[in-house]
């Protein structure tokens, strides 16, 4: 019987988390539209986005907390579109015991540009403490308790120490990090730094570009999830 009240909770809490989503229309939206465009990924890139599908398949068939962390150098734009992208995916797919955290080889500051980016694509963005390194809160709808995004470095201790697969999202972060302590698992998915248009004309649409194709990947690898 107690067996069977779990299923029946994690199954109402999966369902609650789909409706979550889907309350939210803008972001809702877009992330239907971005499914449409899985066939933008090339093959080579989908191997390594299958890789990562797979990863999380085997910890969910031994009943084990999906822990993903996303890297880049300073933590700043491309390992919070990550962060945020593969928790919005998991929702999107009603994939339980997914957590996602994001650090640098340095801390800075979450950019601005970043949070900017996953409002324009329907995300609900607070701010919870106002300094040079903030603390943003990214929602999914006025009913999601949200996710904590502000830089860190990869080993600070609001991330997991061990257990978890590191998803390295830029070179430098890759090349500087041979080693990630902790990890039980490396994958490498380099992404172009939206940070080249910074106070150029290209600027928002670059930084869009980046969001979009991050949450294809991103919404990718949760589709292939079993």
């Amino acid at each position: 019987m107690a067996r069977f009240t779990l299923i029946i909770t994690l199954f109402i809490q999966l369902m609650n988390q789909a409706q979550s989503i889907k309350e939210n229309n803008k972001l809702y939206n877009y992330i239907r539209e971005t499914t449409q465009t899985f066939k933008l990924i090339d093959k080579n890139r989908k191997k390594q986005l299958n890789e990562i599908a797979n990863y999380i398949t085997e910890k969910r068939r031994k009943n084990e907390v999906v822990k993903l962390v996303f890297i880049c150098t300073h933590n700043s734009r491309r390992s919070h579109f990550g962060e945020a992208w593969a928790r919005a995916a998991a929702l999107y797919y009603n994939i339980p015991n997914v957590e996602t955290y994001s650090g640098g080889t340095e801390a800075t500051a979450a950019n601005y540009r970043t949070m900017q980016a996953l409002v324009r694509a329907g995300f609900i963005h607070t701010v919870e403490e106002k300094k040079e390194n903030p603390k943003n809160i990214l929602r999914v709808s006025e009913h999601d308790s949200g996710k904590v995004h502000f830089s860190k470095k990869y080993n600070d201790d609001y991330n997991p120490k061990n257990g978890f697969a590191a998803i390295m999202v830029c070179n430098t972060a890759d090349e500087a990090c041979p080693v990630v302590f902790g990890a039980e698992k490396r994958f490498a998915i380099p992404y172009n730094d939206p940070k080249i248009s910074d106070n150029t004309p290209q600027e928002t649409a670059t930084y869009d570009e980046r969001c979009r194709q991050i949450a294809r990947e991103m919404l990718y690898v949760f589709s292939k999830v079993k």
